[in-house]
Formats: C-alpha cells, structure tokens, sequence
C-alpha cells in the first residue's frame, strides 16, 4: 500500500495520465496538499471590522466644521456689502469675522505680497472668505499676467478651508473667473457671474439688499456643493452686524 500510495503521488505531480482508466491530474492533487484552510467566523469577523475602520477614517472630514468658526473674509471693496451679511449669520451661530477692505484690489496687489499670510497670522481663522475679481473683468490676457498672483494668494492660505466667491459681473469678463476657478478645487469657488444683481449709481457694486441675497446664496450653495460646508449657518434674525474688526486699506499707489 504505501508502495502504491507514493507511485500515485509521485505521477499525479506531472502531467496527467490514465492508469485502469482513472486520470490523476497534478492540479487537483496540488490542491490537495497546499490549499489553505478556511478562514474562522472570528477571522472574517475582523477582516470587516479592520476595513470598517479604514472606511470610516478615509471618510473623516479634513476639518471640524460643526465648531464655532472664525472668519477672515478679504478682498476689494465688494467687502462692504457682503462682510456685514456674514457676520450677522457669525452671531448668530456663534462665530467671529474679521475683514479686510483693500479698496480697487486685484489679484496683482494681493499676490505680489503676504498680506494674506499676515492677517491669518494675526487674527488666526479657521475659515477663509476672499471677494476678489471685480477689478480685473476686463484685464487682457489676464491667464497670462494674473496666475502665478492668484497661486501665490492660495499658497498663503495653507492648509485652512477656504471660498474664493468669484466678482458680481456687470459685463462678460476677459477669463477672471475661469482663471480663479482653474486654481482652485472643486468646490472652493463660488460662481457670482451670472446672478441678477440690483446696482448701486456706479452700475457695478450691488446695492446692499442686493448684497445681502448674494450672501444669502452663497450659504445656500455650501451644504450641497461647498467642498468645505459650514455646519452651523442657521438663517439670522438681523440683517446685518458687526464684525469683531473691519481692517480698510487705501489704493496702492
């Protein structure tokens, strides 16, 4: 027998062949002798609770939202109607703005220095509103000369969330809000072009009813598509506040 038992093993290891008609095929022995032995329910039970747990943490929000926040809210003179809307829903719910009023700003003016960086340095927000474009609508080539200001500016935000809301546009634009949108990721720009907007004498700024509705919107637009979406923005009872400080900064010269 054991004669026999090793002639059997020692054929079903090679090709197969046919002996008293019975064929020994190599795989199905191989099998045989090294298929590994069936998980235990406790294994598989923790096989699941392992992939779970990476599926829950890859899935954590980048950043607690549901906290009361503190603002910074920068960029051109469209500052004056948006910055008082945002900082009623702040009491409201608790959080704290500052703005920052650079009157006939662009891109350029930001870029070219770290005032960004420096006013998160003072003021220390976890959350970052910029209004910026109105003054740059009609700029020629403005992918060209306008980039690497625009990337500068975001590079000095870091790591903190943030919502560049694109210029309230009165005419089509030479590529402002393509370019501004092409340096962010989805869902950190806020596409104001294409809104109705009642217009102060100027026929550019929003008057501030108009001002209110647009921030209104805005904050309608975040819990669905804001890739950064404040928890706690409840509707406020007051039309407008204060913020906690209004930093106004003259044209550069």
């Amino acid at each position: 027998m054991a004669v026999a038992l090793a002639v059997f093993i020692v054929l079903s290891i090679y090709e197969p062949v046919t002996i008293c008609g019975i064929e020994l095929r190599a795989i199905s022995m191989l099998d045989r002798l090294t298929k590994a032995p069936e998980p235990t329910l406790e294994e598989i039970a923790e096989v699941t609770r392992l992939e779970e747990e990476a599926k829950k943490k890859a899935e954590k929000p980048r950043y607690d939202l549901s906290k009361p926040q503190t603002f910074l809210f920068v960029g051109d003179s469209m500052l004056e109607g948006l910055y008082p809307r945002l900082a009623a829903y702040a009491k409201e719910n608790g959080h704290k703005v500052y703005a920052v009023i650079w009157y006939s700003s662009t891109s350029e003016i930001w870029g070219e220095t770290m005032k960004l960086k420096e006013y998160i340095e003072q003021f220390k927000p976890t959350y970052i509103f910029i209004c910026l474009g109105a003054n740059e609508l009609f700029v020629k080539d403005i992918k060209e000369k306008r980039d690497k200001f625009v990337k500068n500016m975001i590079s000095q935000i870091g790591d903190l969330p943030y919502l560049w809301i694109g210029p309230p546009n009165w005419k089509p634009d030479t590529g402002i809000n393509e370019l501004i949108n092409e340096n962010t990721p989805d869902g950190y720009f806020f596409l104001s072009n294409g809104m109705k907007f009642d217009r102060k004498r100027d026929g550019a700024h929003p008057t501030q009813k108009s001002s209110i509705l647009w921030m209104d919107s805005i904050l309608r637009w975040m819990p669905d598509s804001c890739a950064n979406p404040i928890v706690n923005m409840k509707i406020p009872t007051e039309k407008t506040a204060r913020a906690e400080r209004v930093v106004v900064l003259q044209p550069k010269r």
